[in-house]
């Protein structure tokens, strides 16, 4: 019998991409390097503003049937398609909604790569269904996911046995690794993606050249400006809601952004990091850094 868990993540939705001019268009645009993408590799990229703050990320994969597919936020999409039409100007290139013709899905188990026949590197893709299942681009641990035609998600679920899961267990893995999960953890037109594990996690590319956003983000990260970090917490006590503030002797050093049993995701002063006075309401906050997270002293 399969260890493999499925999760369909109805949170999310899926972009059709499409064009002649796709590639060059989406790569003055977002902070990967769409080049990149092919069949057998997938990537996590973000949209920001011109000020370099977070407006949304997505996952871009190739589809069988040619262009690219874009997993993102579902309430959102309508806002992110209407922004990449306006970047579009008069490149040759379709910008589609899918609506539910496509279901996303994370994927975890012990042995996920061998199940699926895909290496254990991040982002290695392969296409199937008239979709495309890949590990995470983020972080091994993180498992796998999956953009699949609604009605081939059967056969996907028959072909590799899945268990279906909950969106509650994929969440309390996610967030125990740190990893961000859209404007669930990010504020829209304020968060900064270096302060929330989007370099680390390789959503940047450095030698890409210019997009929307690069040059202030490329500042903040040379200049060394980053004071406050994403990171996961212990909350010991009684459990405090999502966007209470946390604090040392009365005085703001942050903000509670998940929350799950008592693991949460908070925005924290990097000089806060290793005091043992962290409270949000009553509850005592223990930052627990990932072994991924890179911080300037």
């Amino acid at each position: 019998m399969s260890n493999t868990a499925a999760t369909i993540l109805e949170h999310r939705t899926v972009l059709k991409l499409d064009g002649e001019d796709l590639v060059p268009f989406l790569q003055a645009v977002v902070t990967q390097d769409i080049s990149l993408v092919t069949p057998e590799k997938s990537v996590w990229s973000a949209l920001l503003t011109p000020q370099g703050k977070f407006l949304h990320e997505f996952f871009v994969t190739t589809s069988p049937e040619g262009g690219l597919l874009l997993d993102c936020e579902k309430d959102r999409a309508p806002d992110l398609l209407r922004r990449l039409k306006i970047y579009k100007m008069r490149s040759k290139a379709t910008l589609e909604p899918t609506d539910d013709q496509y279901t996303v899905l994370a994927l975890q188990g012990s042995d996920l790569s061998e199940t699926l026949g895909l290496s254990k590197n991040k982002g290695a893709s392969k296409e199937i269904l008239g979709g495309c299942v890949y590990i995470d681009p983020r972080h091994q641990a993180m498992g796998a996911r999956a953009c699949i035609p609604t009605e081939n998600l059967s056969k996907f679920i028959e072909k590799y046995d899945l268990i279906k899961s909950t969106l509650e267990t994929y969440d309390q893995t996610r967030v125990t690794l740190g990893v961000p999960d859209g404007s669930r953890d990010l504020e829209i037109e304020k968060s900064i993606l270096l302060e929330n594990g989007f370099n680390e996690l390789g959503a940047i590319d450095w030698d890409k050249g210019c997009y929307i956003g690069q040059e202030l983000t490329a500042r903040t990260k040379y200049r060394a400006l980053i004071k406050k970090r994403l990171v996961p917490v212990k909350l010991t006590g009684p459990i405090p809601e999502i966007g209470t503030d946390i604090t040392i002797a009365g005085k703001n050093v942050g903000i509670l952004r998940s929350v799950y049993g008592n693991q949460g995701l908070a925005t924290l002063k990097i000089d806060a990091f290793g005091s043992d006075q962290l409270l949000c309401d009553a509850a005592n906050v223990t930052p627990q850094l990932p072994e991924w997270i890179e911080i300037d002293a």
